[in-house]
């Protein structure tokens, strides 16, 4: 009946757009993405970017004594980018 608008819009403003907007800013943090940036993905892994690319990004989760160890990791599977100098203190 007529109140069928009001909830739609309802819907609208307490549910859909709080998901929108957090998608986008979401997206903006994934572009802004850059080398020596600290991250942690989606699967709970921390690490330094070393080395960005088109869909995926390097990241250095460890040392060894031959170096970083490197993996590769999605773009969209990054759920936070942290403040500078938090791994140092994992």
């Amino acid at each position: 009946s007529c109140f069928t608008p009001i909830f739609d819009r309802m819907h609208w403003f307490l549910k859909i757009r709080p998901q929108m907007k957090k998608a986008k800013e979401q997206q903006k943090m994934i572009s802004e993405l850059q080398k020596g940036d600290e991250i942690v993905t989606q699967g709970g892994v921390a690490g330094r970017i070393a080395k960005v690319g088109e869909n995926y990004l390097s990241v250095e989760v460890a040392e060894s004594k031959d170096g970083p160890l490197t993996i590769s990791v999605q773009k969209n599977a990054v759920s936070a980018l942290l403040p500078k100098g938090t791994l140092k203190n994992l």
